[in-house]
């Protein structure tokens, strides 16, 4: 299956998903730049992590106003698979794809480990990989990844089974509500998350927790 990974200036995680997709897939995903307004016939498009234009606004407010992101909302619309991870989460959420937003951390200090993942829902095109419940390692490594939205907002996000990931054992590194990782949106195509699972997905890394993201999101639905 075909990928494209959407580049923004002052991305750092860009090359780490880019290694991730080839790795999996088997195939090199499409290098995107932000001022593009085509993406071609792909299956999955990832914007990945980093500080698109240095957060010097909000956390991805300008990279959200890119050409490429009215593309990004017709295929979305269309059915493709969509993943933001870190910055990309933030950059969903700013252009309207995902609800909510992400805030500073509650210690206001940026956080760099390893945390626990539970997977809150396995019946999605980016879980289906993993069972309910699962445990999974993954790092993380943001300065605003406190996600929060309208109590309105969190009770159709739990009701309809749209969290996807929650932080496990008392490992919220951010204060987000309900523990929420990572959510989904209505068409459930779209999913943003705070980790990094392109950063454990071979022996290399210490482990593959993540691998059964892409391989859930490269793969159809069982």
């Amino acid at each position: 299956m075909k990928s494209a990974v959407i580049l923004f200036p002052g991305l750092n995680r860009d090359r780490d998903m880019i290694a991730a997709l080839g790795k999996i897939s088997g195939e090199e995903p499409a290098k995107i730049w932000h001022t593009d307004t085509e993406i071609g016939d792909v299956d999955l498009i990832v914007v990945p992590g980093g500080f698109s234009y240095g957060d010097y606004l909000r956390a991805g407010a300008i990279a959200a106003r890119s050409p490429i992101m009215d593309t990004i909302r017709k295929k979305a619309e269309a059915g493709v698979k969509v993943i933001g991870v870190c910055n990309g989460f933030q950059i969903l959420c700013e252009a309207g794809l995902l609800p909510g937003a992400l805030m500073r951390n509650a210690s206001l200090k940026f956080v760099c480990r390893e945390v626990k993942l539970e997977v809150a829902n396995a019946d999605t095109a980016f879980t289906h990989h993993y069972a309910k419940g699962d445990i999974l390692r993954c790092p993380v490594a943001h300065h605003d990844g406190n996600y929060f939205a309208e109590q309105s907002v969190i009770d159709e996000l739990e009701n309809n089974n749209r969290v996807a990931f929650r932080y496990a054992e008392g490992t919220n590194p951010n204060g987000s509500i309900n523990d929420i990782a990572g959510i989904l949106n209505e068409q459930g195509n779209v999913l943003g998350m705070m980790p990094h699972p392109e950063n454990l997905i071979e022996a290399f890394h210490g482990g593959a927790d993540g691998r059964g993201l892409f391989e859930s999101a490269l793969t159809k639905v069982a």
